[in-house]
């Protein structure tokens, strides 16, 4: 990986590894994965060894564990296609414990969006990408009309804190909590929604945090959340 020069350019990575997966990192979201695939166990070890970032890309085709595709012609890559969306996000890894040989359990936090400027699949099956990071997103108060959104969030994690008091570092919702920010509550509320991964896609890739919410506050309504 490299970053520009220019403190001024956009800052790139370079051949950052990827792992698409049928699910949207946000930032400053906590994920959970269970990694056992080859072309996985040693970029994470690697990454992890490095205090290095790997890159979290929502699969638009294919599966998160590789597969032979039955119609493949007999020459080439005999391997289903993967495809995924051009924008992800930067994951840290927090924690990592090796349970057995060849499977690693990892927490890891998003982190800054990413647009892919290419990638490539090497003969492993990993996917690697020149990417540039987006800015962090600016910080916007939750307004008057909004705050039983965020209220109803905390009353969730209250909720989740009651129910699994041994478990605090299992929940979905981790802190530091900033619940005044509303970029922030709505990627929380994102995460915890039974909704398609291509809507979480289309909501992670926004640029607005007030709109965020604001489309958040609508589809908990629609779903009949109290609030």
């Amino acid at each position: 990986m490299s970053d520009t020069n220019d403190a001024a350019a956009p800052l790139t990575l370079q051949q950052l590894p990827l792992f698409p997966l049928q699910t949207v990192l946000f930032p400053d979201g906590w994920m959970p994965l269970r990694i056992f695939e080859v072309r996985y166990l040693d970029m994470i070890s690697r990454c992890h060894k490095a205090g290095a970032p790997f890159g979290v890309v929502c699969l638009s085709q294919g599966s998160e564990v590789r597969r032979i595709d039955p119609k493949a012609p007999p020459t080439g890559d005999a391997f289903a296609r993967e495809a995924f969306f051009p924008v992800g996000t930067l994951a840290r890894i927090e924690r990592l414990e090796k349970p057995q040989p060849g499977l690693l359990m990892i927490h890891c936090r998003g982190l800054q969006r990413f647009q892919i400027d290419g990638s490539h699949q090497l003969p492993h099956g990993l996917w690697v990408a020149d990417v540039t990071l987006q800015p962090t997103e600016t910080v916007v108060p939750v307004p008057q009309d909004l705050m039983s959104t965020r209220d109803a969030l905390q009353r969730l994690l209250d909720n989740l804190r009651e129910r699994e008091p041994d478990s605090l570092n299992e929940l979905p919702l981790q802190p530091p909590y900033r619940w005044d920010d509303s970029g922030w509550v709505a990627n929380r509320w994102v995460e915890l929604l039974p909704a398609p991964p291509e809507l979480k896609q289309r909501l992670m890739t926004l640029d607005n945090p007030l709109l965020r919410l604001e489309l958040v506050s609508d589809l908990l309504d629609k779903m009949g959340v109290e609030r």
